[in-house]
């Protein structure tokens, strides 16, 4: 099952990967990260169909969608 993991450190909050995700699972985060924004994050990681939209959207590469049904890498293309 795909699950979206965002890295905090390199997302700058532009919020293109809200208008892409069909399952509308990514919002802002209500905590500033280390670099004093407000970066994405995903209100039920586990509900992504995988559809790798927000990575591909992604200008940072701060976004991974991990499939758990096998050992693999983090999926980005």
């Amino acid at each position: 099952m795909p699950q979206v993991v965002i890295d905090r450190s390199r997302c700058k909050g532009c919020e293109l990967c809200f208008k892409v995700c069909p399952k509308k699972l990514l919002r802002r985060s209500s905590q500033l990260s280390a670099r004093g924004i407000y970066p994405c994050e995903a209100s039920d990681p586990t509900a992504c169909i995988g559809c790798l939209q927000c990575v591909l959207v992604c200008p940072d590469v701060a976004i991974t969608v991990e499939d758990d049904t096998d050992d693999e890498q983090p999926t980005r293309k």
